[in-house]
């Protein structure tokens, strides 16, 4: 398994050799016949283009970060959203194409050192989180892809905990003084009192059951098709995209980021999302101990994964407040603030 915070060689800026003309002839190495229109998604992990095909409809081409994952937990990944596909829950997965020397039809493709996958374009607008229905009809998909989640675990992909997203990110930023000297005492005594928190929670959780996740399921991962423009498109409804995160995990990870606003609020969302869960999966209450402890190791391994990633040019422009005295005083802020909250009773149940 490959670290996913894994730092960048100066010599080895990851993307700096996928021009558009090599993005094309990957396309074409995987079967298919673009027609040269390209248009850059969002995405600064990987990096996501729509391509145009013709005589067909666009596609998806995510190229991987080179280091992230080994081929094996891509292709995991891959598998499992197949499974999902094939259980009739609207997940997007990677299509099986013919790669060039390679007479068996695969999602996992490799041009010119870059590994890359092509997935249906699937059109659609973020859930509308404000609409109780959605929140129902929402935890009722999450339900059913941890149903399924349930059924295997993972064999290449890590599991999210503790160690992998508090400890581990941590002790990367402090090998590599990424935090100002004059601010590390305090970064330091904040984090290491977040992490204890962490702890405590998961006693009071207990022996949390781990299973297959989407593991990123924020607003930003479900495309919802409205049913007045599903021609063409797809299902109305949810469709949840981009598993590049998925991982194993304890259940509440795929339902605490869909919650925002106040306590109240909070309150009131989880239980519509609990209540469409609980039709096709049991919710265990005690994984609420969890949701800011979650929310914590969150936050810490961003400030890793912002950091690992840096000597990508891509980070610098979209992120220049990083790594500023002003960025690490509002970390420490914010953790203070999660050490009171993960002390706090639990959101609901």
């Amino acid at each position: 398994m490959t670290d996913p915070l894994a730092p960048i060689a100066d010599s080895d800026i990851p993307y700096a050799g996928l021009t558009p003309e090599r993005i094309l002839d990957a396309l074409e190495s995987a079967g298919l016949r673009p027609d040269g229109r390209l248009l850059a998604l969002n995405s600064y992990e990987n990096r996501v283009w729509q391509i145009g095909i013709e005589d067909a409809a666009p596609v998806i081409a995510k190229f991987y970060r080179p280091g992230r994952w080994t081929d094996a937990a891509l292709v995991e990944e891959h598998a499992f959203v197949r499974e999902l596909a094939d259980a009739e829950i609207p997940a997007v997965p990677a299509l099986a194409l013919p790669s060039t020397g390679n007479d068996t039809a695969t999602t996992l493709h490799v041009h010119d050192g870059f590994r890359f996958a092509v997935f249906p374009r699937c059109g659609g607008r973020e859930p509308a989180l404000d609409v109780a229905e959605t929140r129902v009809w929402l935890g009722r998909f999450i339900g059913r892809i941890h149903a399924v989640g349930a059924r295997t675990p993972f064999a290449a992909r890590p599991a999210l905990d503790l160690e992998t997203f508090g400890v581990a990110p941590r002790n990367w930023l402090l090998a590599h003084d990424c935090v100002p000297a004059d601010l590390l005492a305090p970064w330091r005594a904040a984090v290491d009192l977040a992490l204890d928190g962490v702890r405590r929670c998961y006693e009071r959780a207990g022996d949390v059951r781990h299973l297959r996740l989407h593991g990123d399921c924020h607003r930003g991962n479900v495309l919802w098709i409205d049913a007045d423009d599903a021609r063409g498109r797809g299902d109305p409804g949810p469709h949840f995209v981009d598993f590049d995160d998925s991982r194993m995990g304890p259940a509440v990870q795929d339902l605490w980021m869909l919650l925002e606003g106040d306590r109240a609020a909070m309150q009131d969302q989880l239980a519509d999302i609990v209540a469409g869960y609980e039709d096709f999966a049991e919710f265990e209450t005690r994984e609420l101990w969890l949701v800011e402890a979650l929310r914590t190791l969150r936050l810490i391994h961003y400030s890793a994964w912002l950091a690992s990633r840096w000597r990508d040019p891509a980070f610098p422009a979209a992120f220049p407040w990083f790594g500023t005295a002003r960025y690490w005083q509002d970390r420490i802020l914010e953790l203070r603030e999660q050490i009171a909250l993960m002390d706090e009773p639990p959101l609901w149940g």
